[in-house]
């Protein structure tokens, strides 16, 4: 059982090399997914959702990628959300059923949360979160990455408030586009189409009942802050996988019709290239494998302790390692035509290389994990 038509797909595969050679945003495909109830997805049925839990939304966002990896990746970001409001709402916490309950209704959520130089990513911040006197606040600062720019109605935002020096929090809160400027700065080697400009916050304001977390800086164990790192690494990571996947089977269908001069015979034949293709899908199937059991440990809420966050990044560092490895691989047996940008390998090689930038990236992700090994360093 699949959620989007394999009709829808091939419809935004068709546009997917025209938004990336005129660097534009994938205005179409976003109609397209409204239209199918594709944003609502991951919200529960009493919600006003499709109910979709996140293994399965993990299996589309793959289909998708495999179509248009940059339509999948920004649209990811909003599903990232709905799947935080659904960590939440599954464990009993209702505080982000508004944000359910509205992209049900058709608003369109975006990540404001990287910044230039922030390794610390959600543990601390650069921007600004200026108490408003009335339990909201207003936030002053740049997010850069800024995936959905031309379309977004609520964005997702992080910010220190350190007006008491004694118990500084990291506030979490959704702003409107009122107070916030929006960059054309977004002209890059691939995932063209997500449009992931930079947005400057100039007092962009989340009233009380949008202020949905504050936090001391650091790490953190609340559900919050583990449904945005569990979603964001699973679902980037679905997305990885599914160009991967996308650039196999170009791969095959590629060798079994290309002809040797030397030999007469298809490549499909030539044991280094069948040797090389089956290394290919063996990874693919171990990642593959690694991500459906720990979206499934989500959705069926495994007590894995401070063990998640290492499996979580795990999960999605190999992901990204082993889509691009696999990506390289299709090229290689694919031949020198790959190379053109007329070619869809060309495409998903220039945009697989993105997963190298979203955190977790490999050398926090190994230190994440040899911290849950071996204990933190003295």
């Amino acid at each position: 059982m699949t959620f989007l038509d394999d009709s829808l797909l091939d419809e935004i595969r068709s546009r997917a090399p025209g938004y990336d050679r005129d660097n534009t945003f994938f205005t179409e495909d976003l109609d397209a997914l409204r239209a199918a109830g594709y944003l609502a997805a991951h919200v529960p049925t009493d919600l006003g959702g499709a109910g979709l839990s996140l293994l399965e939304l993990v299996h589309e966002q793959s289909r998708l990628a495999g179509a248009a990896p940059a339509t999948a990746l920004a649209v990811n970001m909003h599903q990232v959300w709905c799947g935080v409001g659904r960590v939440l709402h599954d464990r009993g916490d209702d505080g982000l059923d508004v944000l359910l309950r509205e992209a049900a209704a058709g608003e369109l959520f975006a990540f404001g949360i990287s910044e230039r130089g922030n390794d610390l990513v959600l543990f601390g911040s650069a921007t600004e979160a200026r108490p408003d006197g009335e339990g909201g606040y207003r936030f002053h600062g740049t997010k850069i990455f800024t995936s959905l720019a031309p379309a977004w109605t609520r964005l997702g935002v992080h910010g220190l408030d350190a007006s008491d020096p004694d118990d500084p929090r990291i506030v979490y809160g959704f702003v409107t586009r009122e107070g916030t400027e929006t960059k054309d700065d977004w002209d890059t080697l691939g995932m063209r189409a997500t449009q992931s400009r930079t947005t400057v916050l100039d007092g962009a304001h989340a009233p009380a009942d949008r202020v949905v977390r504050r936090l001391p800086p650091g790490p953190n164990p609340d559900p919050f802050v583990f449904g945005i790192f569990a979603c964001f690494e699973l679902l980037l990571s679905s997305v990885y996988l599914g160009i991967a996947q996308r650039a196999l089977d170009l791969a095959v269908e590629t060798v079994r019709s290309r002809t040797s001069m030397k030999t007469g015979d298809v490549y499909a034949h030539d044991p280094d290239i069948r040797w090389r293709l089956a290394t290919a899908a063996m990874d693919l199937e171990t990642a593959l494998t690694q991500l459906h059991a720990t979206a499934a440990d989500v959705d069926a809420q495994v007590d894995h302790g401070p063990r998640w966050f290492a499996k979580l990044a795990g999960t999605k560092v190999r992901a990204t390692e082993t889509a691009k490895d696999v990506v390289e691989a299709a090229i290689r047996v694919s031949g020198g035509g790959s190379y053109f940008t007329r070619n869809e390998l060309s495409r998903l090689y220039r945009d697989v290389l993105a997963g190298l930038f979203h955190p977790s990236d490999d050398e926090s992700a190994h230190a994440t994990v040899a911290t849950a090994l071996l204990g933190p360093l003295p």
